[in-house]
């Protein structure tokens, strides 16, 4: 029986030899394999890290131009409320003018705005009473022989000046319109006066 167990034993060594490479190749194998599937997750984890860096980045960037933007943006708004007081100061000022050199102004103003010499001055009720006459005879004697101006009986809301009125032909000299159409012309000086 000797014989017959050494020969058991050989093949159940063999086997076992066997086996073992078996396992040995298996073990490498799916090692090799692990490592594979290592490096591919490392790489698409790479991958996606920076896919979110660079994502990051360009949504910082946007959110930096966005704020840049409205910065800009707010400034402008500042810079226009204030052209705006400059301009708001202006017309308070032609309104609180002296006396004289109010009714100076608006008689050069209507001989200026006159077309016939006999047109009516339309003022606010405040300007009729106080210096509405003045202002009448002033522009006729600039007028000379053609100073026929006459004062309106008519009253108009406005904060200064007038309007002349030849019937149905009008023009505005009211402070309010004169300082509104002399905005477009003046912003971009006003502005670079205020912030150049």
């Amino acid at each position: 029986m000797d014989g017959i167990e050494k020969i058991i034993d050989r093949i159940s060594g063999d086997a076992q030899r066997e086996i073992d490479d078996v396992l040995a190749q298996a073990q490498a194998e799916a090692e090799k394999i692990t490592a594979q599937y290592q490096a591919q997750a490392q790489a698409e984890a790479d991958e996606i890290l920076a896919r979110g860096e660079k994502a990051a980045v360009e949504r910082g960037e946007r959110l930096a131009s966005v704020a840049q933007l409205e910065c800009r943006k707010e400034v402008l708004r500042a810079k226009q409320e204030v052209i705006e007081e400059a301009f708001q100061l202006a017309l308070d000022k032609l309104i609180q003018l002296p006396q004289q050199e109010y009714v100076s102004l608006l008689a050069d103003l209507a001989v200026q705005a006159s077309a016939k010499g006999n047109e009516k001055l339309i003022f606010s009720v405040a300007d009729r009473a106080q210096v509405g006459k003045a202002v009448v005879v002033a522009a006729n004697e600039k007028l000379g022989e053609r100073g026929q101006l006459t004062l309106s009986q008519e009253t108009r809301p406005m904060q200064g000046g007038f309007v002349l009125s030849d019937g149905v032909v009008e023009v505005n000299c009211t402070f309010e319109t004169l300082v509104r159409l002399q905005r477009g012309a003046l912003s971009t000086q006003v502005a670079d006066m205020l912030f150049g």
